[in-house]
């Protein structure tokens, strides 16, 4: 259910701010985004397992906190990066 190491280096490079950035909250995002994604699509099929639904909902929450933070530092790269990744905030 984890997202493969070339996906994770890919949107790594795609997100990251300056060379050798992992740890940008634009990253972090990112990388949660595709996460939760995947874990949305295994527990369509997957109805009853409930300790990936528990995981889905503290990368949920994990993100929302990254996202209000961003949202609060620097609110262009907050929109910016919901545009990019096409959340609905």
């Amino acid at each position: 259910m984890a997202i493969s190491r070339e996906k994770k280096t890919e949107l790594i490079n795609k997100y990251a701010r300056h060379e050798g950035d992992t740890g940008s909250v634009e990253v972090q995002v990112a990388v949660l985004t595709e996460d939760i994604n995947e874990l949305n699509e295994h527990l369509r099929v997957h109805k009853k397992d409930f300790h990936s639904q528990r995981g889905l909902m503290k990368k949920i929450g994990h993100r929302r906190n990254l996202l209000a933070y961003l949202r609060k530092e620097d609110v262009n790269r907050y929109r910016d990066l919901i545009q990019s990744l096409g959340l609905r905030r």
